[in-house]
This record gives C-alpha cells, structure tokens and sequence, in this order.
C-alpha cells in the first residue's frame, strides 16, 4: 500500500519524531511534549496525528534520565529546510541548548521524512546510515538528510511512529516501520513502555 506523501491541497506530510529528558518552561517531559502541538502548528503547519507517549531508557546507556518520547504526522507548505528551521526554533522555544551531542535534553525535534524524498542524495544518506556508532557519538550532518539517517536504528522512533504511521515504508529500504522494527532486538524494544 503506497504512503500518502501529499496531504489537502498539494501539503506535504512530514513525520517528526518527539523525546525530552529534561525539565523545560512547560515543566516535566511530559507536560512540555504536551505543548509541543500547539507550539508546532503554525499557518504553514498543520499537526495531523500524534502518538501516545513511550518511556525509554537515554542513548547512549545511563548517558542520563529516561526519555518520554513520541511521534507526529504533519502536513506543510513548508519547505524541507523551512521546516527543519521552525522544528530548531520550537525547541529553542522550550529551551534547548545544542552543546554537548546526545546530552540530556528539553526537547528534541527530529524530522523523519518529508513526503518520502531523499535528500541531498542516495549516496549521502547512506553514508550517514552506514556511519559507525563511535563515529556517531562525534559527528553530525551539516546540513538535512532525509530520512533520518538513524530512524532504522532506533525503537524509541520506531515504536512511536509506527503507532501513527503504520504504513509507512523507508524511501531507502522499502521496509515498512513493522518490518524495520522485527530486525531490532527484542531487548531493545521490550525497553520501551506506553505511558
């Protein structure tokens, strides 16, 4: 079954995946992802679905508290990068600091997709997703990659997103979020619990 990329009037629709760690404004991870919808939404954004919240344990091991995390399905007139550049300013809204890679955080906004495209190229992007876990810890894209060059790898996305978008499909790998999360370890998946 073919995902729906475009939404009412030629929209895009865009998969943003959610997790705080850290108190903000709003208060705990809870009560700030509660208001991300409304702080997201805009004239050029429109929030379509949310998933519950899941806890999950920080990345990498004991790097900090649980995360609460989740997922959204929105539809934009907004460009990929216009986009990414009003997610960045929402969470600089809820205090974000962007200081230390992986730290604890007030909120984290990662885009996922955007309408299925690949962005810059197939090659990048697989360069990013083929990228080793220490290499990782220590580097980030200078600009967007699309989709998430990490999304494959991470329950705590996976889970939630699969609870709004259960026919999403990778533009990569052509797996769906259901076959991408069976290849995750049970363990892995098993960490992660419904608020």
């Amino acid at each position: 079954m073919p995902q729906p990329t475009e939404g009412h009037k030629g929209l895009i629709i865009a998969h943003v995946a959610l997790g705080s760690n850290a108190t903000s404004s709003s208060g705990s991870p809870e009560f700030t992802l509660r208001e991300v919808k409304q702080a997201i939404s805009s004239d050029s954004v429109n929030v379509l679905a949310e998933s519950r919240f899941f806890r999950s344990p920080a990345f990498p091991a004991d790097s900090g508290p649980d995360y609460v995390n989740a997922a959204i399905t929105l539809e934009t007139a907004l460009s990929a990068e216009a986009l990414l550049t009003h997610l960045h300013r929402v969470e600089a809204e809820f205090g974000r600091v962007r200081e230390e890679r992986w730290a604890a955080r007030t909120l984290d906004l990662d885009l996922l997709d955007y309408g299925g495209t690949i962005v810059p190229d197939q090659a990048t992007v697989e360069r990013w997703i083929n990228l080793q876990l220490v290499r990782q810890m220590n580097e980030a894209p200078e600009r967007l990659i699309l989709p998430h060059p990490r999304i494959q790898d991470r329950a705590f996305v996976l889970i939630p997103l699969a609870d709004i978008a259960p026919s999403w499909v990778h533009p990569l790998t052509g797996q769906s979020v259901t076959e991408l999360l069976s290849e995750l370890p049970q363990e892995e998946k098993g960490a992660i619990c419904p608020l």
